[in-house]
């Protein structure tokens, strides 16, 4: 479990920096006692840190390629768009993007199997 938290911290610091965010990098880093365990916190949840949070969470989801999903977010809604390899990965998609803060609703219309 340490493994993947360090990997999703690392994904969601190349994230943030790759979009020019780097404020959003501060957000992925480990709580003081060393677990990645979310912070409660009064700041408002973004449509922008919605979409890094769920693309991040995708790429350490066994069975989902993060590659080939396409993530927007509006309003809290999130849109899924893209190919995934089975119906099990596309539910596994959808309940990631379900499971973050901040989500009123998914769309998941785009998102096909292969």
């Amino acid at each position: 479990m340490k493994n993947a938290a360090l990997v999703l911290n690392r994904v969601v610091l190349g994230m943030a920096f790759a979009i020019g965010a780097p404020a959003l990098a501060l957000a992925a880093q480990p709580a003081p006692d060393g677990n990645a365990a979310e912070m409660d916190s009064e700041q408002p949840v973004t449509d922008t840190w919605i979409t890094t949070k769920v693309k991040a969470d995708l790429a350490v989801t066994e069975g989902v390629s993060a590659t080939e999903i396409s993530v927007n977010t509006t309003n809290g809604v999130v849109t899924l768009i893209g190919v995934v390899d089975s119906e099990t990965a596309m539910n596994k998609a959808i309940a990631v993007a379900k499971g973050i803060k901040g989500v009123t609703d998914v769309d998941a219309s785009g998102l096909k199997v292969k």
